[in-house]
């Protein structure tokens, strides 16, 4: 099954889970068997900036389909990849049976000699187009609610992304961010400029107060000052009490979502269990899932 019939089909909103290429594949293991108590309808697996994941997705994407039976949709990040490598790396996708690719363009590696090929495609959208000239997939693109951090700005970049369904994708996953307004803000004006694909929200529990304000600055998510007061009255706190409390923030947060009628919830796992499985069967106890 393509992901998009999940969309089209579902009565009550989909729930999907990210997953990254796991270091411990005993803990992975564990964590994905809790997490499939949810029931969720779909998983994704990431892909590395520069192809630094390329085979670790491709045998973790294997794993959740052959052992798991998982409906997957593998990422694809394109910065500084040859069309030949892209090529590559999507026929064994499809060789395992893959139907749908969140495409995008990927952060350049870290690495001060890292080289991108000279064929490399530049945005998101020219591989968007190259993919869909090439292969049936059904493809699914970044939307960023504050806009992503290169962009001139919200405006420049929701143009960016139209782009990017006129290229072909045929659906969004959203950045995460805080403020359940903000997603609705942001479905509004891309609905203004002609894009009418499902827009899913990205969900980001807090896991901890060091990883929030890494991802904060690396994502561009910005935390609300309430939120941010919070968490720096619980830094003495320990480890458990802000885990605490990212769960009731993201269940506030979701509940917040689902009021307007959004088409799923995407979760941000980080390849651990605990929070989202306590979020997902808090709104399942709600009758919201």
């Amino acid at each position: 099954m393509k992901i998009l019939q999940f969309y089209e089909m579902k009565e009550k909103p989909v729930i999907s889970l990210e997953f990254f290429p796991p270091k411990d594949i005993d803990a992975f293991d564990k964590d994905v068997d809790e997490l499939m108590l949810l029931k969720p309808d779909y998983v994704t697996v990431t892909f590395g900036a520069g192809g630094s994941t390329r085979d670790g997705s491709y045998k973790t994407v294997k794993k959740l389909i052959e052992d798991k039976n998982l409906p997957v949709v593998a990422y694809i990040a394109g910065y500084g990849l040859s069309p030949k490598e892209i090529t590559d790396v999507l026929d064994k996708y499809q060789a395992l049976g893959i139907g749908t690719i969140f495409v995008i363009r990927g952060d350049k590696p870290r690495e001060a000699d890292f080289k991108p090929h000279p064929e490399s495609f530049t945005y998101a959208y020219e591989m968007i187009g190259f993919i869909k000239e090439h292969y049936d997939f059904t493809l699914g693109c970044a939307g960023y609610p504050e806009g992503h951090l290169e962009a001139e700005s919200l405006e420049a970049d929701i143009e960016h992304l139209k782009l990017k369904i006129d290229s072909g994708a045929e659906y969004i996953v959203t950045q995460y961010c805080y403020d359940h307004g903000m997603y609705a803000d942001f479905v509004k004006k891309c609905r203004a400029v002609g894009i009418d694909v499902p827009i899913i929200p990205g969900i980001m529990p807090v896991y901890s107060i060091k990883l929030t304000n890494m991802l904060s600055r690396l994502c561009g998510a910005t935390v609300p000052e309430e939120m941010r007061q919070k968490l720096d009255s619980l830094a003495e706190a320990g480890g458990e009490a802000v885990l605490d409390y990212g769960i009731d923030q993201a269940v506030e947060h979701c509940r917040g979502l689902l009021r307007q009628n959004v088409p799923g919830l995407h979760f941000y796992t980080m390849d651990r269990s605990r929070s989202t499985s306590e979020i997902v069967r808090r709104l399942k106890a709600d009758n919201l899932l």
